[in-house]
């Protein structure tokens, strides 16, 4: 075989890993998060000021938010529950000795510490959980693309042929998950609500880089035969398609349909775009195509995964604008954040069950459709990252509150 199908067979026909396995992995970010804020604190109180230099900055950074997870999808790949075990016990140490440096000094009770930070103001137009989800998102997917192609990658983690969780399937839909939590219309900068024409033209211009780049993409691969999976969009098609296509189809859907209300258009276009793969031979054509073999003559055919995966991605972006929509409401003491995480985990409780019902009487999770399970899974998911980093914030809110 020639290097090119080597590689092309070495990416391929691969069925995932586990949902729990997934969710330990990406709970090492909100740990390594947890961990540099509380070796900040710990630096600034044995110092008497903040680390100042960018040098012993970025080391810091590396060591402690890269790392970790360089090493956990490589050679620590087989021992992965123990990453986040032995960070957490880390940042558990960190805490006791920031706890017990404060009331060497001042002894203040417990429960004063708690009712003070229930109380404690936090800056309303500012949500750090946000930034950091999506950074991480981009920090994680240019990682798991770098190291895909090396064999110490396990395969588990690599995109699945046709059903299964993997966790370059997860950072797909984080992505649109993401983009949606901060896209215009939650941040309600469109103003009032304009014509159909307008709000596409305006949204041309605002994708026209993610265009150029999936040419970009698109004209490079061809030129320098570079091995392609064409299962995971087609022959032509490519993420940044998606990007683009699903931005100005959901900004246009928001001009027609209420924001506050784009969870049921999400919830609609999840549920049909199931029952037409159930009930027609659309799901036959995206697996096999017009033939049955898996024909790529004609556009439709060559890139049938890319343009029917766009429905299940534009319900996730609809129900990733309902959650920005919540989350970025202003809030400005420490409890109505807790009372927002319990509403979202119980939001994921609910998803969840929902995840295993679909899985057992639908479909199971298919990226390359883009089905029900898939969008149900990737909102859940996303959901529990971001509980954890808006959980990781009050921790660190509270260790300040002890020291200062």
């Amino acid at each position: 075989m020639s290097q090119k199908l080597l590689k092309e067979a070495f990416i391929s026909n691969l069925n995932g890993t586990s949902l729990l396995e997934i969710s330990i992995g990406l709970i090492l970010a909100p740990l390594c998060i947890a961990c540099r804020g509380l070796l900040l604190i710990l630096y600034n109180l044995h110092n008497g000021r903040p680390l100042c230099s960018r040098k012993y900055h970025l080391l810091l950074d590396f060591t402690v938010l890269v790392a970790p997870f360089v090493l956990g999808c490589t050679i620590l790949s087989p021992v992965l529950p123990l990453l986040p075990i032995t960070i957490g016990a880390f940042c558990a140490g960190l805490f006791y000795k920031i706890y017990n440096r404060r009331n060497h000094y001042i002894r203040i009770p417990p429960k004063q510490i708690i009712r003070d930070f229930l109380k404690t103001s936090l800056e309303p137009d500012y949500i750090p959980s946000i930034t950091v989800f999506r950074v991480y998102v981009n920090v994680l997917t240019a990682i798991n693309i770098l190291a895909v192609d090396f064999p110490q990658y396990p395969r588990r983690y690599a995109k699945t042929e046709t059903y299964g969780t993997g966790a370059m399937d997860f950072g797909v839909g984080a992505f649109i998950f993401g983009n949606a939590l901060v896209c215009p219309e939650v941040r309600q900068k469109t103003g009032v609500v304009q014509s159909k024409f307008s709000c596409l033209a305006r949204q041309l211009l605002s994708v026209w880089p993610l265009v150029f780049v999936g040419l970009g993409r698109l004209i490079s691969v061809k030129a320098v035969e570079y091995h392609e999976h064409f299962s995971e969009y087609g022959v032509h098609w490519n993420f940044f398609f998606t990007l683009a296509v699903v931005r100005m189809t959901a900004s246009l859907l928001l001009t027609l349909f209420p924001t506050n209300k784009s969870w049921i258009v999400a919830v609609i276009l999840a549920v049909f775009y199931q029952l037409i793969l159930d009930t027609t031979h659309l799901k036959m054509f995206v697996l096999y195509g017009s033939d049955g073999k898996d024909t790529r003559v004609g556009f439709l055919n060559a890139n049938r995964e890319g343009v029917f995966s766009l429905y299940g991605y534009l319900a996730i972006y609809m129900a990733s604008v309902q959650v920005g929509l919540y989350v970025l409401k202003k809030r400005t003491l420490v409890k109505d954040w807790i009372e927002v995480i319990c509403f979202l985990l119980l939001t994921v409780f609910i998803l969840f069950i929902f995840l295993h019902m679909s899985q057992v009487y639908v479909e199971p999770v298919s990226r390359r459709m883009a089905n029900l399970s898939f969008c149900i899974w990737i909102v859940a998911q996303c959901l529990t990252f971001l509980i954890c980093f808006l959980v990781t914030d009050l921790i660190l809110v509270f260790t300040k509150l002890t020291v200062n």
